[in-house]
Formats: structure tokens, sequence, C-alpha cells
């Protein structure tokens, strides 16, 4: 029976990280959906713009409050888990602080000592945070596109964070009281606990010190399984994904589209005076052409794409610079992206109740994103310039109205007036070459 706390520490272990990586699997295989798109070219500078954007923050303190109070967030969350590790080897093997023989008296304490300051930063940075998205009314963070699960996604996010905090410094309290108690080994350094909270402790009786600390470790370890699942079902997926996302970023200049290999090939045979358009094709030339132009569905945009639909913040910086919808328009970049998401993970239920993707009738254009929104945007690429973590939703919105345009002929008049002209008359004006020059005759 003196096992029973390990056996059940490890059942949780194994279930929690079992979960987790079924869930990473599901969103890869979504991903794999797409298209593939190869983008592992100039990887020196790949590595770099992950370290720099993924790693180093530097997109998110543009916006310095903003961006400051998430670097408090991230690092000291991130950090503070180290500690994981030696709460998974005391949990399996029944030690304490185990971390403390490895690192030695002087290191440790300096660890510990650390993690009460990240997490102090942390406290204080989810309650900033929670303050503002709630009664301080920023304009991005109140959109109606977040009525609903997406602005309690974030809420309890901060509610989680705040609440595997207090855990962590009810347990170094306890411990802390305990140690100068002489009921404990003396391990570790802690500025907050020790000073802050612990004249409050120092009121409790023994046994309930020793509960507290039990309670608080296992709430702790329980709270960071509970966290690493529920990430799946949150847009805070970018905190592991913001890393693939940054390393698979588009590094072309801004505005530079694709083109496609095959729309180009026969503008190069219109072009050669030389070419016999009724030539049988050589052998062994590639003779295929894509089964749609553009995009019409999640399956018809690239895994990058899709990868970036997960990877969304959903922060609003984008759709806050976007000139369209600073202007009224229906457009919101953000929601480009949380609307793929959604149609993504519908597909991927799909999958999972059928075995294979069943038609349900049901397409990313019109059920989820509207030609309007397509049409509104004006490719000024302020979206993917504002995005923290180098997302792509214009990319998004291109691939859609290249279908509308090259499937459907479903461009608005004015540019197919506009195609018209460039077809018949080689310029995008209403004249003929022979009359092209006649405005220079006034």
């Amino acid at each position: 029976m003196q096992y029973i706390d390990n056996i059940i520490f490890l059942i949780l272990l194994v279930a929690g990280f079992g979960l987790f990586a079924k869930s990473l699997q599901k969103i890869y295989r979504n991903i794999r959906l797409g298209r593939e798109i190869n983008r592992n070219d100039r990887k020196p500078e790949r590595w770099e713009t992950m370290a720099r954007v993924a790693m180093g923050q530097s997109k998110m303190v543009k916006r310095p409050v903003a961006g400051v109070l998430h670097l408090f967030v991230y690092v000291g969350f991130i950090i503070i888990n180290i500690e994981l590790i030696e709460i998974i080897v005391d949990g399996l093997f029944g030690t304490h602080r185990f971390l403390a023989t490895i690192l030695g008296h002087g290191f440790y304490n300096a660890f510990t000592a650390t993690l009460e300051i990240l997490a102090l930063l942390v406290v204080i940075g989810v309650v900033v945070f929670f303050i503002r998205r709630n009664f301080y009314g920023v304009k991005r963070l109140t959109m109606k596109e977040l009525f609903g699960w997406p602005k309690q996604d974030a809420n309890w996010i901060l509610i989680i964070e705040f609440a595997l905090m207090v855990a962590f410094f009810t347990m170094n309290t306890s411990d802390w009281v305990l140690q100068q108690k002489g009921l404990l080994p003396e391990h570790g350094n802690f500025p907050i606990s020790s000073t802050i909270l612990a004249p409050i402790f120092n009121n409790f009786g023994d046994s309930f010190l020793f509960f507290m600390e039990r309670a608080a470790w296992w709430f702790h370890f329980v709270g960071i399984l509970f966290f690493m699942n529920y990430l799946y079902y949150s847009k805070h997926l970018h905190i592991i994904l913001a890393f693939p996302s940054t390393w698979y970023a588009n590094l072309e200049k801004k505005g530079k589209f694709n083109n496609l290999e095959s729309v180009t090939k026969e503008i190069k045979l219109m072009m050669d005076p030389n070419a016999d358009p009724y030539a049988a094709p050589a052998e062994g030339a590639e003779t295929d052409v894509p089964s749609k132009f553009g995009a019409e569905d999640v399956f018809d945009l690239n895994q990058v794409q899709l990868l970036n639909a997960y990877s969304c913040t959903e922060c609003g910086r984008c759709t806050s610079v976007c000139p369209a919808n600073i202007t009224g328009k229906k457009l919101s970049p953000r929601l480009i992206l949380m609307k793929t998401r959604d149609r993504l993970e519908e597909v991927g239920r799909n999958i999972d109740k059928n075995g294979k993707f069943v038609d349900d009738g049901k397409k990313l254009l019109n059920d989820y994103i509207t030609k309007e929104e397509l049409w509104a945007c004006t490719t000024c690429n302020a979206c993917t310039e504002a995005c923290p973590v180098l997302l792509d939703p214009l990319s998004i919105i291109f691939e859609m109205r290249r279908f509308l345009v090259m499937e459907q002929s479903a461009a608005p008049q004015e540019l197919n007036l506009m195609m018209t002209n460039v077809e018949n008359n080689a310029a995008p004006w209403q004249y003929n070459q022979a009359d092209r020059l006649n405005w220079a005759n006034d």
C-alpha cells in the first residue's frame, strides 16, 4: 500500500501524455489533408527566423505593453514547468525535491528563486490580461467574432494559469514553513513565498501544512496535464505550433504571389513564335494539369496554410490593421484563419466517424467564408506584416479568389471587364491597340 501514490501518479502520467499524443496525431493528420508544399529551402534563415520570432518574441514587443506582459507569461510559464521534471521523478520514486541532489545546494537555491520571481511575473501578466480583455475594452479583443467560445477559451486559459501559479506558491510556502520547523530537509530558496505568504502559513498546524503541500503538489501536476490536453480545443495551440509555423513561413518578399506552373507553361507556349501548339508533348514530359485551380475547400489549401489555421492566436493584430475591416467591410483576416480551422476540425470529425472523409455537402467557400469577405481584401499584406507568428491569411484569400476566377468565372463585373480587355486588347482599357495612343494627340 505504500506505493499506491506512485501507482496513481504513473497512471495519470501515462494517461495525460497518451491523450496529448493522440491529440497531436489528429492535428498532424488533419494538416496532412492539405496539398504538399516544399518549404525546406534556406534552412539557416528559417532557423534564425524561428529563434527570433517564436522563441525571442520579436514581433510581440512591437506593441510594448502587451508584448512585455506576454513575454512574462510565456517565458515564466515555460521555465516554471521545467519543474515538471522534478515532479515526475518525485512522483514516480517517492523522492522530495529530487533536483536538489543533482544541482547542489547553491544552484538549486538559485533555480527555485528564479522560478518564484518568474511565477510572480506570470501572475501579474495573467491578471492584467484578464482585466484588459474583459473590462478595458480593447477593440480587437471585443469584436463579435470573439463572442462565445473564443472569449471563454481565452479567459479559461488565464484562469488555469493563475490557478497553477497559486498552487505553485502554496506548495513552496508550505514546504518552506515545514523546513523552518525542521520537519522537511532544507532545499531551495523561496523569496516570494518566504516573505509574502509565509506569515499567513505560520498560523497553520503541522498536519495542515503537510496536507496543503501535498494537495498543492498534486493540483499542480494534474493541472499541468489538464492544461496540456486542453490545448487541443484551444487557440493556445500556438504555444506549440508557433515554432513550426515560423519555420515554414513564407520567406519571399511581401506581395509576391505564386504562379501556377501549368498556367506559366501555357503562357510561354503562347508567346513562343516557334512553338507548335498542336504538337504532341515530348516523351516523358509532364502532361498533368491541376485537378482544380485555387481552393474551394481545405483539401485544396497547402499544408502550411492549414498549419497556420491551427496556429492562430486570435490576437486580432491582423484585423486591427486591415484597411477593409477598419472601413467597415465584412473581412477579418483573423476570422479567415478561425473559419479555416473550424472547417478543418469538422472534416476531422467526419473522418473520425466514418474512417474516411464522406462528402458532407459543405465547402470552406460559401459555407464558412463568403465571397464578400474575399473580394473585400485589398491584398495590402498588412495582416501578414502584423502577425506575431508570421501567419499568412492573405494566401488563403488569394487561393480562394483564384478558384472563383479560374474555376467559376465569378469575379466582380469590374474585374471580369478588365480581364476581358487584357485578353482582347493586351491592356486593361477598352481600346484596341491601334487607338491606345490617341490620347497623346490632344
